[in-house]
């Protein structure tokens, strides 16, 4: 039979439950998040009670560019994400900072890809992320990756708005991140149920004059769809104004 540890799909949750393997020399088979996790009779899932005193233990133990590491990992939609996670810092806890240049451990290997890849997909909704006006002044913005960078958008967008109100929703998975020009809070669709969504009136005049400005300054004869797709990958394109034509 084989144990599957179970975290409640928190990066909090999934650090205790590493520290505590790796503190009790407990063989793992594999690790998901409670809501991820499919009941198999051929499984024994099991929980760890969270013990801080062995999380501060191992916090003091590696770096802040390690565990920084390790939650770019944790926000990826790579299935094995958990398993990386692990042995990463189980590594760490040995090599200290010196474990990113041991690129022969598995491990090690697929933290740099999956670490790049966030960090792209995050660079590029940086560019392609559109914030309309909303009712009640609220400046609102969706969009569906492919990787769980909702965290990274709002601290960024918190910089250059730190005196507007904003809502980021993230469709695939249900949730939002709403800056309140003080904090930013983390809620579900249940969260924002009472919140009017309708654009506001002068915002539906500001993306017609948008979209009739990108149309006018674009050269028919010189457009490159195969170089476009390159530079705004297609996947982008449902919540981005000027290319709602285009799809």
């Amino acid at each position: 039979m084989n144990n599957i540890y179970l975290y409640d799909g928190s990066f909090d949750s999934l650090l205790s439950l590493i520290f505590n393997l790796i503190h009790n020399n407990i063989k793992v088979f594999d690790i998901k998040a409670e809501n991820d996790y499919e009941l198999n009779l051929l499984d024994n899932f099991i929980h760890l009670k969270q013990d801080d005193k062995i999380i501060n233990f191992y916090k003091r133990k590696i770096s802040y560019q390690i565990i920084q590491a390790a939650y770019l990992v944790y926000l990826s939609n790579d299935v094995r994400k958990e398993l990386i996670i692990y042995y990463f810092l189980k590594n760490a806890l040995i090599y200290k900072n010196e474990i990113f240049h041991h690129k022969n451990l598995n491990c090690v290997l697929h933290a740099i890809r999956i670490i790049k890849y966030v960090k792209n997909e995050a660079h590029k909704l940086k560019g392609f992320l559109r914030f309309k006006l909303i009712r009640n002044n609220i400046y609102y913005a969706q969009m569906s990756p492919t990787n769980n960078v909702l965290s990274i958008l709002a601290l960024h967008f918190k910089k250059r708005f730190i005196n507007e109100y904003f809502l980021i929703e993230d469709v695939g998975r249900n949730i939002f991140a709403f800056y309140d020009k003080n904090n930013i809070m983390y809620l579900n669709k249940e969260n924002i149920n009472n919140l009017d969504l309708n654009i506001d009136e002068k915002e539906l005049e500001t993306e017609d004059l948008w979209k009739s400005f990108f149309k006018t300054i674009g050269i028919k004869e010189r457009k490159n769809y195969k170089v476009q797709r390159n530079f705004m990958p297609k996947k982008y394109w449902n919540y981005i104004i000027e290319m709602e034509d285009e799809k």
